[in-house]
């Protein structure tokens, strides 16, 4: 037994994730890993990852290359998407971003690329263009 809890303390630190979970459920978790933070807001609330209003152009079209080439669904941005309108690369980059986060489930440093994206409490989603959220389903943390 004492072998096993000695396996399992070497796995858990190679991991290098640390959580701040909250036993009331009321305060946001904080859960740090190798790309970098990301709060969860406390159970019950959503989350959506957003671009940076702040954030460069160049540096929003980086992230967006990024995301939509490693897993976000990027097709609703696409000219004959639901969300392709505004066209500006901040609503792109922001779907995009929210996307690939709630496929990842919301794992840590999902929603920083590069610095030029946060988590949002508000529901940035508009007529008929729905983004989803971590009340969706599609997002579960699990430790």
């Amino acid at each position: 037994m004492a072998a096993l809890a000695k396996v399992l303390a070497v796995v858990v630190a190679s991991m290098a994730v640390v959580a701040a979970v909250a036993v009331d459920g009321a305060t946001p978790t904080t859960v740090v890993g190798g790309g970098g933070a990301t709060t969860i807001p406390p159970e019950g609330g959503a989350s959506w990852c957003v671009a940076r209003s702040d954030a460069s152009d160049q540096a929003l079209q980086t992230a967006l290359d990024y995301a939509c080439g490693s897993g976000a669904d990027c097709a609703p941005i696409q000219t004959t998407g639901l969300c392709y309108l505004p066209n500006t690369l901040q609503a792109h980059a922001s779907y995009s971003f929210n996307s690939f986060f709630q496929r990842k489930s919301m794992a840590p440093g999902s929603c920083d690329f590069g610095g030029v994206a946060n988590i949002a409490r508000t529901d940035p989603s508009y007529g008929s263009c729905v983004y989803p959220s971590s009340l969706s389903g599609s997002a579960n943390i699990r430790f």
